[in-house]
């Protein structure tokens, strides 16, 4: 994809890829933009005190080559992409929209609760945190978190849709 993006031929691609990534590398650890991978490493880190507490957490799925094994495809596979994924936790400060916290991979049937409790990160005192659905029980000591909630309106019309269509709402 990147080669189409910028007329190369895809051995194109590749040599300046593998030549270009480590200079992003190093200039991004220069500016002191990478990402913690260590979960007990992020509460210190200068990328989640900027400006404001206020962190979000949720859970990445991305693609993998399928596994041979059919027990090892049976824990890559969540059901949600309907492919074999591995999967990241991934914080972010909220006002500066920079990646606090990359965690290593795990496998995609993994749940992102658990995912989050295995890896153990340590959050700043006073901090906030919003989360999703799939966090749902996750709240480490000390922290304040926030999980959206739909409005009413929202909420009303879905019934007012089920209603139409003959659904009663005690079986939607």
């Amino acid at each position: 994809m990147h080669g189409l993006q910028f007329g190369l031929s895809q051995p194109q691609t590749h040599y300046w890829i593998h030549r270009l990534l480590p200079v992003l590398q190093r200039a991004r650890a220069d500016l002191n933009m990478t990402p913690e991978r260590e979960g007990e490493h992020v509460a210190p880190s200068e990328l989640v005190n900027e400006h404001a507490p206020d962190r979000l957490i949720d859970g990445s799925e991305r693609r993998r080559q399928r596994p041979q094994d059919a027990i090892t495809q049976r824990a890559h596979c969540s059901g949600k992409k309907k492919a074999p994924t591995d999967k990241n936790i991934i914080r972010v400060n909220e006002h500066t929209g920079k990646v606090v916290y990359l965690s290593p991979p795990v496998e995609g049937k993994t749940h992102d609760k658990r995912a989050a409790d295995e890896a153990e990160i340590a959050f700043p005192t006073s901090a906030t945190r919003g989360k999703d659905t799939g966090f749902q029980g996750y709240e480490p000591e000390g922290v304040v978190t926030g999980q959206p909630k739909k409005s009413p309106k929202v909420r009303s019309s879905a019934v007012a849709i089920e209603y139409s269509i003959g659904c009663s709402p005690a079986r939607a």
